[in-house]
């Protein structure tokens, strides 16, 4: 058996997939490379078979019709035969003596009789023409260096959480738990660190800086004017966060600190459909906002009523033009601070 199974969903990736796969390779033997190709029609199935030549017990290929990056991520978790799994975007790389260190860690757990079903670390946001990158860091909200449960968990910032960038889930938890990504949707790694929390019981994290995350291209999902344009995407996944929690509530009733920081999660996606809506403005997109919340409402008035008058929600949906304006100017100065798009 593999240690780490790392599934990179490509569609049409050819011009940046060799940096990713590239930076994985240090792993050796120990670490499988799940390259999906999602029905791309460039080159990226050609590059990859070349690495699967050359490294022929590292490397797969693995070819799917178009179905998005959900179906790209499924695909990479039923075929993974890793004892962990990650997920790493095409555009996206890992820094080497972060992953050897995180390889070391893996280890000593494969070995153990201690159960590790998640691992954390750093994430720097790699933005085109910034000077200094952002780096994602957990170390005020969780312990370093030992294996902890959800009771020792801290306090999160607010707009700061476990991105897919973070994450190393345990293999057979990401199985067992039913995670079925939706095809052909963007935003589906929101999902991806939510559902399966509620079966994730020991966590560990790393303070180093692993995972790059590029941000820059035009056609990115999370430029703004992209996020606009798939607003429907958006609030798609927003309603299955919000159901998920809704459905599942009554197993966490009692788990404070994992029901908080879900809900926490929750609100913070909501925050952004929300926003998205207000930013762009037309008659359409502020009535499908105004739909939004009736869908919650009829959901669970108790957690319709939370969010929406919430500091958060309640800043993010102050009425009328002079409301919206306020709420988007907010938004704006927390993206400058936290550089995420």
């Amino acid at each position: 058996m593999k240690l780490l199974s790392v599934a990179i969903p490509c569609y049409n990736s050819a011009a940046y997939m060799r940096k990713c796969i590239e930076s994985l390779l240090p792993g050796g033997e120990d670490v499988e490379i799940l390259v999906v190709n999602d029905g791309s029609v460039d080159e990226t199935p050609k590059i990859a078979k070349e690495y699967e030549e050359k490294y022929p017990n590292m490397v797969r290929l693995i070819d799917q019709e178009n179905g998005g990056h959900g179906a790209a991520v499924n695909t990479g978790i039923r075929e993974a035969k890793g004892l962990y799994f990650k997920v790493v975007d095409s555009d996206d790389w890992v820094r080497e003596d972060a992953y050897l260190e995180i390889l070391d860690t893996l280890r000593r757990f494969a070995g153990s009789r201690e159960v590790l079903d998640m691992l954390i670390s750093n994430f720097v946001y790699e933005k085109e023409g910034e000077k200094r990158n952002k780096v994602m860091r957990y170390r005020h909200a969780l312990p370093k260096n030992e294996l902890f449960t959800w009771k020792d968990v801290r306090h999160f910032m607010k707009g700061q959480y476990i991105l897919m960038h973070s994450v190393i889930f345990r293999t057979k938890l990401l199985k067992e738990c039913g995670l079925e990504l939706p095809k052909k949707t963007f935003y589906v790694d929101n999902i991806y660190v939510f559902e399966p929390l509620l079966q994730v019981e020991n966590m560990y994290y790393l303070d180093v800086n692993f995972y790059r995350y590029y941000i820059g291209r035009e056609d990115q999902s999370v430029n703004e004017s992209v996020m606009i344009s798939r607003i429907d995407q958006q609030i798609r996944v927003n309603k299955m966060m919000f159901d998920f929690y809704h459905e599942h509530l009554s197993e966490i009733h009692g788990e404070k600190h994992r029901r908080q920081y879900m809900y926490n999660y929750l609100e913070i996606i909501t925050v952004v459909s929300t926003i998205m809506l207000a930013i762009s403005g037309t008659p359409e997109d502020l009535e499908k906002r105004k739909e939004l919340w009736r869908y919650f409402k009829e959901k669970n008035y108790r957690l319709f009523h939370r969010l929406r008058y919430g500091l958060m929600c309640g800043y993010t949906n102050l009425p009328g033009r002079g409301g919206r304006r306020i709420s988007i100017d907010g938004y704006k100065l927390c993206r400058r601070f936290f550089k995420f798009n």
